[in-house]
């Protein structure tokens, strides 16, 4: 009979009976609200993947950028939004560990400020002790930049700043980092603050109280704004803003230099991941499908939230194969892959974590050997000259 009895009961009577604590897993429901906060924290993490830094405020800064900065704040400083975003945060955005250098100062310490104004510097006690000194060529620096005036004509350069941009576009020109070359003559081009500056005119060229040579320029930016400021002020600008830039001449070489030379600037990774997905179509195919991409971040740091990302399938990934990048316009690059692949592009319908569906791009139905083979091509600039055939798996040359 006890057996009897037994069977009649439920199995939540008898866990219960036995002591057992019984834990029902509730699913979580977002609120709209929720999900804005969430997606709104997975912009800024897309922005800190493609930039290296986390977003900042600033008059000169792109609006994206200080919007995003914006938002950064405000969940940093809500604990109920703080508590929604933590688990995601793998970057460290709301600890702080992830930090935007200095950018370098005029004078690197007090002592050679004082030593430039021939004074003896003082021990750290004495009242003639200096802590934090901002000179005032960099003050005066500031003013003449952030000092802009309506240009009258720009409708006469304006050309040159479209031909600019379709350069850039096109990949007929590229930015590097100001500091390596320094010099900065009339017709140059560069990104300062998120805005193209031309350099329209340069002045009669003078001696600077340091003894240094300087002159007065001309400067036009692509918001239709001029200033008249000293070479001097605009190097300083230039050297301290984060993505301030130098656009080179329309012709810059090939695609890839083939080798890397001491004052290179590593531009990025081309990227090749495999999903972990237990998608049936994604597992059935698992070693011809691709992901290909192109980072300026560590490709690992990009990819530590794949689970959470229908960018990456929902799922872990897998890195199967990187190419290092030097000099490089990443968003071309990245184009000319895809564009390369195109007819080979998975075509595949997923559900992000609130349900709704999703097409993920950049995945492509391809042999890895056949993408190391193109990016040799790319390397030795002979992909013009290929196509990919699909039934094939292989490059086949002609048009």
């Amino acid at each position: 009979m006890a057996n009897t009895s037994s069977q009649g009961r439920s199995n939540r009577e008898l866990l219960e009976e036995l002591g057992v604590e019984i834990k029902q897993e509730k699913k979580a429901v977002r609120t709209p609200k929720e999900e804005r906060i969430i997606a709104g924290f997975e912009e800024i993490q897309r922005f800190v993947d493609e930039n290296g830094h986390v977003p900042e405020h600033g008059e000169y800064k792109d609006i994206f950028e200080r919007l995003y900065a914006t938002r950064l704040d405000q969940i940093g400083k809500q604990e109920e939004c703080r508590a929604l975003v933590e688990d995601m945060d793998y970057q460290g955005l709301l600890s702080g560990d992830l930090k935007v250098a200095e950018p370098p100062a005029e004078y690197k310490t007090d002592k050679e400020l004082l030593a430039e104004l021939g004074i003896d510097a003082p021990k750290e006690g004495d009242v003639t002790f200096l802590k934090h000194v901002k000179s005032q060529a960099e003050k005066k620096a500031a003013e003449e930049i952030a000092n802009r005036t309506p240009c009258e004509d720009f409708e006469s350069v304006e050309p040159l700043f479209n031909q600019v941009k379709d350069d850039l576009h096109s990949g007929n020109r590229k930015t590097l980092r100001f500091g390596q070359d320094t010099s900065i003559e009339q017709g140059n081009f560069f990104i300062l603050g998120g805005l193209v500056a031309y350099v329209a005119e340069i002045g009669k060229e003078f001696k600077a109280p340091n003894g240094e040579k300087d002159a007065r320029l001309r400067v036009i930016y692509s918001n239709r704004t001029e200033s008249d400021l000293l070479m001097r002020s605009l190097q300083r600008a230039l050297y301290k803003d984060e993505s301030g830039r130098r656009i080179t001449d329309a012709s810059f070489g090939p695609l890839f230099d083939d080798e890397v030379e001491e004052d290179d600037l590593a531009s990025g990774t081309i990227y090749v991941l495999r999903s972990k997905s237990d998608h049936p179509a994604i597992a059935e195919n698992r070693e011809l499908i691709h992901k290909i991409g192109v980072t300026g971040s560590a490709v690992d740091q990009r990819v530590a939230n794949a689970k959470y990302d229908p960018t990456y399938l929902m799922a872990d990934v897998e890195i199967v194969a990187t190419y290092e990048l030097y000099n490089i316009n990443r968003s071309k690059l990245e184009r000319l892959l895809h564009r390369f692949f195109e007819d080979s592009k998975l075509n595949i319908e997923i559900k992000d974590r609130f349900g709704k569906p999703v097409s993920p791009r950049e995945w492509f139905l391809v042999p890895l050997f056949v993408i190391d083979e193109v990016v040799k091509k790319v390397k030795d600039g002979t992909i013009g000259e290929y196509w990919y055939d699909i039934g094939a798996a292989t490059l086949i040359k002609g048009s």
